[in-house]
């Protein structure tokens, strides 16, 4: 199993940036999918997740700016991040999870390599 993230870089505060997370090696339309974050200095949090039937959750600081979708065409999950701040700066990882439900990292099978987002003041 491998989940590729992709689409980190360097964008002012108030911009936007579209991650994405290409799995292979599972089924992936079977996986609830989530992306988490780790900021320098902090621990790695949870950030959002969709369900296997599409139903998303977000954590508090990223409802109403960030939209997480999944193609299970393409077997990719996406984590759309617009009003970005300089607090959303960390390395962006997406995750996979046998069953839906929960935010809490082990409970996710399996982990991409991450994407690092900077935000610039």
């Amino acid at each position: 199993v491998q989940l590729q993230a992709s689409g980190g870089g360097l964008v002012q505060a108030g911009g936007s940036l579209r991650l994405s997370c290409k799995a292979s090696g599972l089924s992936f339309s079977s996986y609830a999918m989530g992306w988490f974050r780790q900021a320098p200095g902090k621990e790695r949090e949870f950030v959002a997740y969709i369900s296997t039937s599409d139903s998303p959750w977000y954590v508090d600081p990223a409802k109403g700016r960030f939209t997480i979708a999944r193609d299970n065409a393409k077997n990719t999950v996406y984590l759309q991040m617009n009003s970005l701040k300089p607090e959303d700066t960390a390395v962006y990882y997406c995750a996979a999870r046998w069953v839906d439900g929960g935010t809490a990292e082990h409970e996710y099978t399996y982990w991409g390599q991450g994407t690092l987002v900077t935000v610039s003041s």
